[in-house]
């Protein structure tokens, strides 16, 4: 085997270059790890702006009464959550009693277990339910939901063309994809200033706050492997969605990419 065949079997894990098998198991291990303590790191790394991130993204993804979301990597269910609460608005004002719903699908079960231990999870049971499962692979019949979304978890996928196209499968037609992620920072100025607070602070935090300096070195570097802004949108468009639009928040730290299956 020539080792040019041998690059094309790798894909990047932070900075390293690793076959996709081992990306999917150290992943699971980075989350695994950092469960526990997941929801208060995300606090710290983004002083809390990223549940202004994920209020947007719900706001754009407009939940309607008796919707069914598809929340892949979706951790501890704040965007499953927030889906089902705006639906629930949306058919007070129209008089409508059909009920949103939500499956929150994570390829790591300990994230799962965080998720459904949270004591504000109580008022959704039924309507939430958890699945482990991969988002290259995903365990559900085609077009069987109306939105899926995947919050800071695109950028671990070991596939990115294949979780794509899986989120284009399970699509409606004329079901809506919300892809949030950490991006690149439009100015390079503060792209160097962003990349001085990442590597110093974001480490450290992680070995004071969740025990994990390691997981949370991986999580930096993932970030900064990701692709630009446009060109990501260029893979949403290629997986089949069409009307695909890009979203910066807070000049770029992380963008939405939103896009129609039709």
């Amino acid at each position: 085997m020539t080792d040019q065949t041998e690059k094309e079997k790798t894909v990047s894990f932070g900075f390293e270059e690793v076959t996709p098998d081992e990306k999917v198991a150290r992943v699971k291990g980075v989350f695994r790890s950092v469960a526990s303590r997941y929801d208060v790191m995300n606090d710290l790394m983004s002083a809390g702006v990223h549940r202004l991130w994920k209020h947007d993204t719900i706001a754009k993804l407009n939940p309607q009464p008796g919707e069914k979301l598809l929340d892949v990597a979706g951790g501890t269910g704040d965007l499953a959550k927030a889906f089902i609460d705006r639906a629930d608005r949306a058919g007070r004002r129209r008089r409508r009693d059909a009920l949103a719903s939500a499956v929150v699908c994570d390829i790591n079960d300990a994230m799962l277990d965080a998720g459904r231990a949270r004591p504000d999870m109580a008022a959704y049971e039924g309507r939430i339910n958890w699945v482990c499962g991969d988002a290259q692979a995903l365990p559900f019949e085609d077009r069987s939901v109306d939105a899926v979304t995947i919050a800071f978890g695109i950028r671990n996928v070991a596939d990115r063309s294949a979780a794509l196209s899986e989120f284009r499968r399970v699509l409606k037609t004329g079901g809506r994809l919300a892809v949030l992620e950490f991006s690149h920072m439009t100015v390079p100025m503060l792209q160097r200033m962003y990349d001085t607070y990442s590597f110093n602070v974001i480490p450290k935090l992680g070995e004071l706050v969740a025990s994990d300096r390691e997981s949370y070195q991986y999580l930096v570097e993932s970030i900064r492997k990701f692709p630009k802004q446009q060109v990501f949108r260029e893979e949403v468009e290629a997986a089949g969605f069409s009307s695909v639009s890009v979203t910066s928040f807070s000049g770029g730290i992380a963008a939405l990419h939103f896009g129609w299956a039709v």
